[in-house]
């Protein structure tokens, strides 16, 4: 089964640090937080990625060739370039050019060509979480329709305030609404998904994905615990420290 991670956006609300490199390649530690996502799936025994390129794609592909390095010879097959990363024994990393201009949906479906089985995962590359991966797929095959998604809970919002006419008689985090829930990515999905995704422009969450939830196709896979996407820098800086204070919940290798 391969893992899709869409790594060709543009990280606008990250500017300071996409003028330069892709988003994926925002460290976290020593590492880019595209190589966490990866180390994560590879301890559910998932090491065969496929990452959907486009905004600073030289930055990633630099990056696992050069920085990283190939186990074996690099293999170059028109948009997608083939790969073994030296430092990750098993892995094995396709990295497809899906278009500089290309829609979230429009990404999916140019991978569809690279896909070899019925099932393939998909995430973001700019979202960390603790997610039990074995239980998620299992969630999956049990219900038996085309899309699964990972419901989570939003996390706190800093500075939150209320106030009393001018007065702010409240300043401090939002606490989660247990209540709440948004789209925290880890899909699972069928390949027959592709179908609902006419072209390049199609964005996966305004066409396909509201498709699937009318016609039932779509379930949700409720996590619990730690969630965490990465939009702006404060993000970027929580996660470097609990990186750094090794706290990261995602972190499951030696």
């Amino acid at each position: 089964m391969k893992v899709a991670i869409l790594a060709g956006g543009k990280g606008t609300r990250l500017a300071e640090e996409t003028e330069v490199k892709s988003k994926g390649m925002i460290r976290i530690g020593s590492w880019p937080i595209l190589w966490h996502i990866m180390k994560y799936y590879a301890c559910f025994g998932l090491v065969n990625f496929i990452i959907a390129l486009g905004y600073q794609a030289e930055s990633i592909r630099s990056y696992f060739e050069t920085e990283i390095g190939s186990a074996g010879p690099v293999i170059h097959d028109g948009p997608r370039t083939i790969l073994r990363p030296r430092s990750e024994p098993g892995w094995t990393i396709e990295l497809v050019d899906t278009g500089l201009e290309t829609m979230s949906g429009g990404r999916i479906k140019r991978l569809g060509p690279y896909l070899n089985s019925d099932t393939f995962m998909l995430t973001w590359c700019d979202g960390l979480a603790d997610i039990d991966l074995r239980q998620l797929l299992a969630f999956h095959r049990a219900h038996g329709r085309l899309a699964t998604l990972t419901a989570t809970h939003p996390p706190p919002l800093a500075g939150r305030l209320q106030l009393v006419g001018d007065r702010v008689s409240v300043f401090g985090d939002r606490s989660v609404d247990r209540a709440e829930w948004i789209n925290g990515a880890f899909f699972v999905l069928s390949r027959r998904v592709l179908d609902r995704i006419p072209g390049d422009s199609t964005q996966w969450e305004q066409g396909p994905l509201t498709g699937l939830a009318e016609d039932g196709e779509l379930m949700a896979y409720r996590h619990e615990s730690f969630w965490q996407c990465m939009d702006k820098l404060p993000e970027a800086l929580l996660l470097n420290e609990l990186w750094r204070n090794g706290t990261a919940p995602w972190k499951r290798w030696v």
